[in-house]
């Protein structure tokens, strides 16, 4: 594969080369690895940025129908908008539905748009491997903001809030004990909670529950990276379209605090120091799977582990000594 040439085409804004570049980066072969690798060397030059908005909410809270108004919105304003959607795999057979895309049928008939869903397959945290670098890609390729939908919302969707510069909150009206239902983990990251389907019937519920969220937030201990007033709760509705505008106005007013306050650029570098971490975590598990002598090794480890004649600490201790 000529990197080169991918790299131009991906900078050039090129969507079809920055969905081959986002397959080459998810494949698992090893000469595809250092492909990627030498991919996002070449398109770090350039040095790009969008504004990052991480996505969660509970199941049948609506968040592709959000996405795709609030994508809409955006590119009507003439912003390019990239949307990394990750769809939950079997744990029995590995395999995703991925059909964010389908979901989102206007959106993805938009030119200045793109979207892309990915398996979680084993990875933690409602987030791809590999997605990190998906979105490197997308900024790369010069789009304004990048949307990351995560599979769910619960203590392991923080993963999230550390590879982006805003995390949303997207939560339904009339759910019963909304307050008790959602985790304090994932409320103390929220930026902003989004209270959507703020429409017909279900207008006066969504007003009550963003007002207890409210309330909630004001409890909560206020955090150095925030101005007066945030998190804050807002009420929405994808199907109406009303109240998009304002939470993208909180969004930017947020954004451009943090970036005059120095926080941004703070959190992007942590961002960046902790990318390196995994990749070193990461690096180490494949190379201690892949090397021959010590694969039969871990596998009559994880034998003895089974029978009960070692415990996972010693033997992983003994295995690590060995390595």
């Amino acid at each position: 594969m000529d990197i080169e040439t991918l790299a131009r085409d991906v900078a050039a804004g090129d969507r079809r080369a920055l969905a081959r570049a986002i397959t080459l980066i998810e494949s698992r072969r090893a000469d595809h690895r250092s492909d990627a690798v030498a991919l996002l060397e070449a398109l770090r030059r350039d040095g790009r940025q969008a504004l990052r908005i991480g996505l969660s909410g509970t199941p049948g809270v609506g968040k592709s129908s959000f996405i795709e108004a609030f994508g809409l919105m955006l590119t009507e304003q003439g912003l390019r908008v990239a949307v990394l959607a990750v769809d939950p795999s079997s744990a029995r057979s590995g395999g995703s539905i991925l059909g964010d895309k389908t979901r989102m049928e206007r959106l993805s008939r938009e030119p200045r748009a793109f979207i892309r869903p990915s398996p979680a397959q084993s990875q933690l945290g409602g987030v791809a491997r590999r997605t990190r670098e998906a979105v490197a890609l997308c900024e790369a390729a010069g789009f304004d903001v990048v949307l990351v939908e995560t599979v769910g919302v619960g203590q392991s969707e923080t993963v999230v809030a550390e590879m982006t510069d805003l995390f949303v909150l997207l939560l339904a009206p009339a759910g019963g004990d909304e307050l008790q239902g959602v985790k304090r983990g994932i409320m103390e990251i929220a930026d902003l909670i989004l209270v959507n389907k703020a429409d017909r019937e279900l207008k006066a519920a969504a007003t009550r529950t963003c007002a207890d969220y409210a309330g909630a937030l004001r409890l909560l201990r206020k955090r150095p990276q925030d101005p007066e007033g945030f998190p804050k709760a807002l009420t929405v509705s994808a199907h109406e379209g009303t109240g998009l505008v304002a939470a993208w106005e909180e969004m930017q007013a947020l954004a451009r605090w943090r970036r005059e306050a120095g926080h941004f650029d703070r959190r992007r570098a942590e961002q960046a120091s902790e990318w390196f971490a995994a990749e070193v975590r990461e690096g180490l598990l494949a190379r201690l799977a892949s090397e021959p002598g010590m694969r039969a090794r871990m596998e009559e480890m994880t034998r003895k582990v089974r029978a009960g004649e070692a415990t996972p600490e010693g033997a992983a201790a003994r295995l690590l000594d060995e390595f």
